[in-house]
């Protein structure tokens, strides 16, 4: 049986996020629009005998109880799978940036250990397992980008054209459950529509996240200004600490402040995906080591 190499685990933007109320559970309800980049971590799969999970990492450590394993070891309950795997995770995208990095590693987990194990899990049975992992989990299994509401489980596809952006990544981050929590916290912004946004992708509606961000975080505040001093219009993807900006063609970005470099700060160009590299892994035909 051979190794999965080089899985592609891509980042997202949202390009706007509106909180349009509260369930009576406490769980927030949203509408968003989610847009794969090029930024991406990249897993790497191997079949074990035994039931056994193990991960290493090629680039900076995780949690030792991360998405990674997290997924695999919900998708062996949820099947009785006896098999097992070793995970290598080259991480590139930044945490507690806004950018789904960890639950997209999931979704590529899902994706892959299906195939690698012979499961055949078709898509909505791979998404009940997601979305257990984490909300935005069901948008990077299904691999197009897209309209997002309820709690993230309402997904349409959309198209947006092809672009660049330039996200810049603060060194420090942001805990989601920190900012859904805080008192400040706008809750109440009014119904949009996939029209309204169509007709204007880059420039639509707002992230209600943001304010309250940068009272907790004021990185993003930084970031910001550093975008708009070059005639870009920032906005904070999902609960941040990252910012990004649609680079207009032939546009050049300017040198960024010159102790970023040295106190952590990222800066870099992206393109946005049409679609996910994984699409199509799931199906009910697949063999393991195919």
């Amino acid at each position: 049986m051979r190794a999965l190499y080089d899985v592609a685990a891509p980042a997202k933007l949202n390009l706007f996020l509106h909180i349009t109320g509260r369930r009576a559970d406490g769980f927030h309800l949203l509408q968003s629009a989610f847009m794969l980049l090029d930024w991406h971590d990249s897993l790497d799969f191997e079949l074990r005998p035994g039931t056994a999970l193990s991960r290493e990492d090629l680039g900076p450590s995780l949690p030792d109880d991360d998405l990674t394993l997290r997924a695999a070891r919900a998708l062996q309950q949820a099947t009785g799978c006896t098999a097992g795997a070793h995970i290598r995770v080259t991480k590139r995208v930044p945490a507690e940036a806004g950018m789904g990095g960890g639950s997209s590693d999931a979704a590529s987990c899902l994706l892959a250990l299906n195939r690698l194990w012979g499961l055949g899990l078709a898509l909505p049975a791979l998404e009940a397992i997601g979305l257990q992992l984490g909300a935005d989990v069901p948008f990077f299994l299904r691999g197009r980008n897209a309209w997002v509401e309820g709690i993230g489980e309402k997904i349409t596809p959309v198209a947006v054209p092809a672009a660049r952006f330039v996200v810049v990544k603060p060194p420090r981050g942001l805990s989601t459950a920190d900012i859904f929590r805080h008192p400040a916290l706008k809750r109440d912004s009014s119904g949009a529509t996939i029209s309204g946004f169509a007709a204007d992708p880059w420039g639509f509606g707002h992230n209600d996240l943001e304010p309250v961000a940068r009272l907790i975080n004021p990185e993003v505040g930084e970031a910001l200004e550093f975008l708009g001093q070059q005639g870009l219009r920032g906005r904070m993807t999902g609960s941040g600490s990252a910012v990004f900006a649609l680079l207009p063609p032939g546009k050049m970005l300017a040198q960024a402040p010159a102790h970023w470099a040295h106190e952590g700060w990222v800066v870099r160009e992206c393109s946005n995906l049409e679609v996910h590299p994984l699409v199509g892994w799931a199906s009910s035909d697949v063999s393991v080591g195919s």
